[in-house]
């Protein structure tokens, strides 16, 4: 029996663990949630409450990340997904 199911994380846990990461990253560069909010036109509720609940837009995320000069780690995201059967390998080759 497959049990893989259980180690996946919830939406709420993977944001949460975003905004953890990214919040380590502002804070190793010496950028405070103002200059940040500053830097990426994000208003700075919009950083507080991501850093705190991982709540926030795509395009923030995005804005953020350019700001933070991470966005290449966004445009790699699902860069390489291989195929998971024979058949959507026959599918796309269709």
């Amino acid at each position: 029996m497959n049990l893989s199911f259980l180690k996946q994380k919830t939406p709420a846990e993977t944001a949460r663990l975003l905004s953890s990461r990214i919040r380590d990253i502002r804070k190793r560069k010496k950028v405070s949630q103002i200059k940040l909010s500053e830097k990426s036109g994000v208003s700075l509720g919009s950083v507080k409450r991501f850093e705190q609940s991982g709540e926030i837009s795509l395009l923030s995320l995005i804005k953020i990340a350019i700001a933070l000069d991470i966005s290449d780690q966004l445009e790699c995201l699902f860069e390489d997904i291989p195929p998971a059967s024979i058949e959507e390998i026959i599918r796309e080759n269709n």
